[in-house]
């Protein structure tokens, strides 16, 4: 059995705003530690649970946060930025039978410990189908088409909450609970390992590949995504991609058949915003 670990940092124990996940800042390297913890806490396990191989990907910001050499000697991980699948890369070869959302957390406009949708900012909402997205919906979505299901989701208590409505069967734990954006109630870094690794352990359960032609978290496609922006002139710069069109104020909207292609237009999307956003004014 082989487990992948979807590996983001704003969920990680400990982290709280935005200095803890800006690779280069003191805070980031300090918390690179608790995050590796994490994400190798899911490792152990899953590897307690019976699985042979646990593959990890980096998926936050430079892909280059998890440190290598303290992680258990039996994973292997992918680093490094520019991915087919971004933060799902590796689930598409047909032998991955459970993935694992670490370090996640809620979307843009949505409560929640550094909440966003793939942009910092910029982005105030993001809808598949109608449903109000985050991160760890659309990778849902996207995964499910490969027929893999979401066996076990960490960050904070939205995350989990969040995570009941696209990955019912999956477990969850909260390594802080919600105060604000910028603020949470943390536990030490020892009780979200053991807590991470109990579920993890249990996770195994739930893993096993399903039908890929079957309905994923928000239904079969067409899949339809709508984004919302801060300013205009994102929404404008945006329609540069083939299918994008304005669709209300601060709006635009696109269809297609598979989440392989909507998740692979979403990412150009957000790739030519971050270009068109100036420094002061957005």
């Amino acid at each position: 059995m082989k487990i992948l670990i979807s590996a983001d940092m704003e969920g990680a124990t400990g982290v709280t705003w935005p200095a803890d996940v800006l690779p280069g800042t003191p805070q980031w390297e300090r918390c690179r530690s608790m995050f590796t913890s994490d994400v190798n806490a899911a490792a152990l396990g899953f590897f307690d649970g019976g699985a042979d191989e646990v593959l990890i990907n980096e998926a936050h910001w430079t892909m280059r946060n998890l440190l290598l050499e303290r992680l258990d000697e039996r994973v292997e991980m992918i680093t490094g930025r520019h991915k087919s699948l971004s933060m799902v890369e590796g689930v598409q070869h047909g032998d991955v039978d459970g993935i694992a959302f670490v370090g996640y957390h809620t979307g843009a406009g949505a409560e929640g410990v550094l909440a966003h949708t793939y942009l910092a900012n910029s982005l105030t909402g993001v809808w598949l189908n109608g449903v109000r997205a985050s991160e760890g919906l659309l990778n849902a979505a996207v995964v499910a088409e490969y027929g893999v299901p979401v066996v076990l989701v960490t960050g904070d208590d939205l995350t989990c909450v969040d995570a009941d409505g696209y990955a019912p069967d999956a477990r969850k734990v909260a390594v802080k609970d919600y105060v604000s954006r910028y603020a949470a109630v943390c536990r030490t870094p020892a009780r979200t390992a053991a807590d991470i690794r109990a579920a993890a352990e249990e996770a195994v359960q739930v893993a096993g590949r399903r039908d890929p032609a079957g309905p994923g978290p928000v239904g079969a496609g067409p899949y339809v995504m709508e984004l919302e922006f801060d300013a205009e002139h994102l929404a404008a710069a945006s329609t540069v991609v083939p299918g994008v069109a304005i669709s209300g104020e601060r709006r635009v909207r696109y269809t297609h058949t598979t989440m392989y292609e909507a998740i692979r237009t979403f990412k150009a999307v957000t790739t030519i915003v971050s270009a068109a956003v100036e420094e002061q004014y957005g």
